[in-house]
């Protein structure tokens, strides 16, 4: 026995010697500043505090801050404060070692990235706050400070989906959703293309492994097709290319399994339907005293010389960049086969940003080289931290406010001095204005489009010029909040909400005060309670709002119930008497207060209506990959793993997440919309009618349907029993000619 624990000790000792050794050498290959000194005496610290320890995988703990450390180094390209900080990033976290010892040991800036990385507990949201919220703005504050920080937390983020199998499933769901949710489009926003999208994949690949699995079969079958596609492609430039005296080089792009995914889900599309899984990248080096924007264009006008380009498919992100400092010029042109191939032309200067986003942008900037994506990081820094300034009171708003524009594509709009103005596509008028100035925001009145009076909704186009208009008497309303689109409008509007709010209130409590002074009544704590909830506020806030506004007022009414008149028992002091179906409902939802989050819950058709609750946001089916939510009234609710409601409670609350199967036997059934569209004619609605019902003997509750110009276009609710049978109603309906699109409406 001892042998073994000898052999493996051994074998742990050259797996971590290895591993590190392989950093250095990674590192000292690196343009860095050597400090090999300095980070080998991070690792010996890293690995003796957590030395013993093992990961859930079985390999010693260290692995993994070793890993981390990897990532930084070759796949971001960050240097050696980055690297010690990625070594140490889990040893206050885990071990007692603190914050201080760090700082001591290894200097500031190490200890302030180790800080921002070490998880909480409690915050600024209150007892029922989302801890994980609280961890991640606290990860933004320091992130504010030293862009790093979010740097190393994406890599841990990376090796943690990288290990993903080894933990529960539950806790899959939780860390693949946030993942999706906040972490690939904070990489995106970054720079950071191909670490978003493996993080897109290994999440979907969790979440959907039945769906992930067919996309990549699909994918493996036509390869071949795609191979000779390419080849048949390319060499006609590369002839061309040649000729010119260009160095470069030329390599196939495929579309990912999740970007695939998603694409069908959003266009209601067949993988047989997407048709640029294919993309040809040309990296090219510069040649001496020529400017490589304008080399792109070079190369792009010889394109042109050899095939049809698409009119309305060009993209400038040369002299445009995108906000994440972006940089290529993609075209799309008809191959010899009738097909449209993207194309994406860049320098290796540009490819090199484009692969390790921000950590680039250092790089040429040390350099002395022109860098103006910095100025859009730092409004975005800017923008992350004006929302923190003003933190916001409900975790889920905190994380969706954050999360907006994280993906958004860019326009530009000028100004009526002719300045430019970077914006994310659909923003409104009222976002311009919020974006250049909180007042201009807050007194906006509306705004001149190209010289157009236009309201404050109005959406902006690449190229508009707007003069925003004030006025003092303009006052924020609720309502905007439901056309803003920036992260920026939104914080500051709901902060302006809330100053009023505050302001109501004190108002509310200066008359609760004079109402219970005149009665001469006491215990003010207990009687506030019972007249918010006579007149059915969740809480003391509402009322005093709704006092302040003057929505409600004081009267004998509740000055009977503040006396104790029996009209009010029941609501007032429910211990009393329960009815029987509350009665029912605690006894329901008892046989939740011990139950397994580690293991699968099973639906059956027993327990379906009576002990689960089917979200009305996704209406998921047997058959749909799905998860349940534990809430705060111990109910448990069934999502589908692709929901958006599902995707910010793993992110915000991923503790209550749990893993759920199907276990139905086609006794129930679910009424399911299918968009359907096509060639109008004769007899197609009698057609389609007659296959549902009378071939399949599916039963349809609802159909609405409309013909335009030779087209229809509609919804048809069939009930189903599984996903089975909207699978078998698509496929048959595909077969008849006129229909050209089909899909069930999620």
């Amino acid at each position: 026995m001892n042998n073994d624990n000898d052999k493996t000790k051994i074998n742990d000792e050259v797996e971590i010697n290895s591993a590190f050794q392989e950093i250095l050498d990674i590192y000292i290959a690196s343009q860095h500043r050597r400090k090999v000194e300095l980070i080998t005496k991070a690792f010996n610290f890293a690995r003796q505090a957590h030395k013993g320890v093992r990961r859930n995988s079985g390999e010693p703990y260290i692995m993994h801050p070793l890993a981390v450390a990897r990532i930084v180094c070759a796949e971001i390209g960050l240097g050696s404060t980055s690297i010690c900080a990625a070594l140490l990033h889990d040893v206050v976290e885990d071990t007692d070692y603190t914050v201080e010892d760090i700082r001591n040991l290894f200097g500031d800036k190490i200890a302030n990235i180790v800080d921002g990385l070490t998880k909480i507990s409690g915050g600024v949201f209150g007892m029922q706050a989302s801890e994980q919220a609280e961890n991640f703005k606290k990860l933004l504050l320091t992130m504010s400070e030293d862009i790093r920080v979010i740097l190393i937390k994406i890599a841990d983020r990376l090796h943690n989906m990288r290990t993903l199998e080894y933990m529960p499933v539950n806790k899959q769901y939780k860390i693949a959703g946030e993942t999706l949710y906040i972490y690939a489009p904070i990489a995106y926003r970054l720079g950071l293309s191909k670490i978003k999208t493996e993080l897109e994949n290994l999440s979907f690949r969790y979440e959907h492994p039945e769906e992930y699995s067919r996309i990549e079969k699909k994918i493996e079958r036509t390869q071949n097709d795609r191979d000779i596609l390419y080849n048949e492609f390319i060499s006609p430039i590369c002839d061309r290319l040649d000729k010119m005296g260009y160095k470069y080089h030329i390599i196939g792009r495929v579309k990912s399994p999740y970007s695939i995914w998603n694409k069908m889900q959003k266009k209601h599309i067949s993988f047989e339907d997407i048709y640029d899984i294919l993309a040809v990248r040309i990296i090219f080096t510069p040649r001496d005293g020529e400017d490589e924007n304008n080399e792109c264009f070079k190369i792009y006008n010889t394109l042109t010389k050899i095939y049809n380009a698409h009119p309305d498919r060009l993209r400038d992100w040369v002299n445009k960049p995108r906000a994440n400092g972006y940089r290529a010029l993609h075209a799309t042109f008809m191959s010899k086969r009738g097909e449209w191939i993207e194309v994406q032309i860049r320098s290796e200067r540009m490819n090199e940003v484009a692969e390790q986003g921000i950590a680039a942008h250092w790089k040429y900037k040390a350099q002395g080289e022109d860098n103006s994506a910095d100025e859009q990081l730092d409004n975005w820094l800017h923008t992350i931290k004006e929302i923190l300034d003003d933190p916001q009171p409900n975790a889920l708003d905190f994380l969706d406010t954050i999360k907006l524009n994280l993906y958004a594509t860019e326009i530009f709009v000028f100004t009526p001095k002719g300045e430019i103005k970077t914006m994310p596509q659909n923003c409104t008028a009222l976002d311009l204005a919020y974006s250049i100035h909180t007042f201009l925001g807050n007194h906006c009145i509306g705004a001149k489009v190209n010289h157009k009076l236009v309201p404050l909704n109005h959406i902006l186009h690449s190229g508009d010029q707007v003069e925003i208009l004030t006025s003092n008497s303009q006052h924020i309303d609720a309502s905007w909040l439901s056309f803003v689109t920036t992260a920026k409008a939104r914080a500051k509007i709901q902060a302006a909400l809330r100053r009023q709010q505050r302001i109501l209130q004190r108002t509310g409590e200066e008359i609760l005060q004079q109402f219970l002074e005149k009665e001469e009544l006491t215990n003010y704590s207990n009687n506030i309670e019972k007249i918010w909830k006579l007149h059915k506020f969740r809480n003391r806030e509402e009322l005093l709002e709704a006092l302040g506004n003057g929505s409600i007022s004081l009267g004998n009414e509740d000055k009977d119930a503040l006396l104790g008149n029996k009209r009010f028992r029941f609501q007032l002091f429910p211990f009393f008497g329960k009815k029987e179906e509350d009665a029912t409902e605690e006894k329901k939802s008892e046989k939740f207060d011990y139950i397994d989050r580690k293991k699968p819950i099973n639906l059956t058709d027993e327990t379906l209506n009576s002990s689960f609750i089917i979200a009305d946001c996704c209406n998921p089916i047997p058959g749909d990959d799905i998860l349940g939510y534990y809430d705060e009234d111990k109910h448990i609710i069934i999502h589908k793993r692709n929901c958006p409601i599902a995707n910010t409670l793993k992110s915000s609350h991923g503790d209550r997440i749990l893993a759920a199967n199907w276990d139905t036997h086609r006794t129930l059934y679910f009424l399911v919309p299918i968009m359907i569209k096509g060639i109008d004619g004769f007899g197609v609605l009698n057609e389609i009618t007659t296959i549902i019902s009378q071939q399949l003997n599916i039963g349809i509750q609802k159909l609405t349907i409309e013909g335009k110009d030779g087209i229809f276009e509609g919804t048809i609710w069939v009930n189903v029993r599984d996903v089975e049978e909207v699978h078998t109603v698509c496929d048959t309906l595909k077969k008849v000619k006129s229909i050209k699109t089909i899909a069930r409406i999620e």
